[in-house]
């Protein structure tokens, strides 16, 4: 599943000792390994074989340039939701004709980006979106290939943050809005309609509503095709991404029992097929070390205070997140005093009482200077930091074959005001 093992009472990365890590580079720190993240690539890869698809990393789940390039030289594409992320795409060397670009609210200046850059695909959301496309293209002479996204109105069974395929959320549009759009694609002569994407959700569990997103999408390819539609070819199927991993105790699906659901009805459709995972890939491939600050007692709690806090991973306090946390170091069985366990909450230092990392969690007994491990921090971690309480981003560190690079340096106060400017009426 992932290369964060115990090995003589000692958490390793790979074969590097985290507290290795850190005590060189600080905490709280950010650290990644190399052959996790090419493992969980290749297990997907492998398990859709069959269909030859196109997988494009969601880059939103971490778009560390290091992280990024890795997979970039494995093959992957990217699926990308700003033009920020395009930058990064482009800078990471991948094939523009590997990049597809999904997002409610592109801007005019993203899109005429994205068209320049010559990207496969946008995935289009909306027909105010689509009437944009179009008039960017025409602004700068250009053709550009979309594909609409299709919300089937699937309950995908996750939090209600993270689920975007029922007529309740946001995102795209219903079958039949989708095949009305599909039949006046004449009105739009500087776009050609290439597929249909399809995206429910985020930390997926089970494999049956993908099969019936995919049974949707299918049935409007099949009215598409029936109305013979001119100079119109449908040719892409986007099925998302959002397969779920394991924080606690869920039951996950490997990538196989995906595949095995969905292959049968992608393999007789006949389209090209694109993934894109995220959280799948780089999930368990990342962690999260934190320093204990101090141990505090209060009337009826025991609170953990340590370094990280929710500007450094947010998903406890905007989700009620589980992440496992385990010291670094384990206790010596040999040693009654040292096996006793404790209940905390474990707690950061921003001025909010949602800031917190784990809520009555049990765990052995830990006093200040120690250091925590927060488990399963490779998706939807750093990218959503912030400097809330103008605190520094932390580093990021990735390991491989027995060495680790710091591929993020971490944050100087300097760099907090950099962009900002106090104007001369008050000096």
């Amino acid at each position: 599943m992932h290369d964060f093992t115990f090995k003589k009472e000692e958490l390793y990365c790979e074969d590097v000792p985290v507290s290795r890590i850190v005590e060189a580079c600080g905490t709280p720190a950010y650290i990644y390994s190399h052959s996790t993240i090419l493992s969980h690539f290749k297990k997907i890869e492998a398990a859709f074989k069959p269909v030859n698809p196109l997988i494009c990393f969601s880059m939103k789940a971490n778009s560390s340039l290091a992280v990024c390039r890795l997979l970039a030289k494995a093959g992957s594409g990217f699926d990308i939701v700003s033009g920020g992320e395009l930058y990064r795409a482009l800078k990471v060397k991948v094939s523009p004709k590997k990049i597809v670009y999904a997002s409610v609210g592109k801007t005019p200046e993203e899109i005429k980006e994205a068209i320049r850059a010559g990207i496969l695909c946008f995935n289009v959301e909306s027909i105010p979106e689509l009437e944009t496309i179009e008039a960017v293209a025409r602004k700068v002479k250009k053709r550009a290939r979309i594909a609409l996204r299709l919300n089937p109105d699937v309950d995908a069974h996750t939090h209600r943050f993270i689920t975007t395929g029922t007529k309740e959320n946001k995102f795209g549009m219903g079958p039949e809005d989708v095949f009305q759009t599909f039949l006046h694609a004449g009105d739009y002569p500087h776009l050609d309609f290439v597929g249909i994407h399809l995206h429910i959700g985020s930390q997926i569990l089970e494999t049956g509503p993908y099969v019936q997103a995919i049974e949707c999408a299918l049935q409007v390819v099949e009215r598409i095709k029936a109305a013979k539609i001119p100079r119109l070819t449908v040719e892409y199927l986007n099925i998302g991404g959002g397969f779920g991993i394991i924080y606690k105790d869920e039951e996950a699906q490997t990538a196989d029992d995906f595949a095995r659901a969905v292959i049968p009805l992608l393999a007789s459709s006949g389209l090209k097929i694109i993934l894109e995972p995220g959280r799948f890939i780089v999930g368990n491939a990342g962690i999260m070390v934190t320093r204990v600050l101090y141990v505090k007692k209060a009337a009826t709690k025991t609170f953990v205070i340590v370094d990280a806090g929710m500007n450094d991973l947010i998903r406890p306090a905007l989700y009620g997140a589980y992440h496992e946390i385990l010291p670094l170091k384990q206790r010596s069985a040999s040693s009654t005093a040292m096996d006793a366990v404790m209940v905390a909450d474990i707690v950061g230092p921003v001025c909010e009482s949602g800031d917190f990392l784990a809520k009555d969690r049990r765990l052995p007994r830990v006093e200040a200077g120690e250091y925590l491990a927060v488990m399963g921090a490779g998706a939807y971690g750093f990218v959503m930091a912030s400097n809330y309480n103008s605190r520094l981003k932390p580093c990021e560190v990735m390991v491989f074959k027995g060495r680790y690079a710091v591929v993020r340096k971490r944050e100087r106060y300097q760099e907090l005001i950099k962009n900002e400017v106090i104007p001369s009426k008050l000096q």
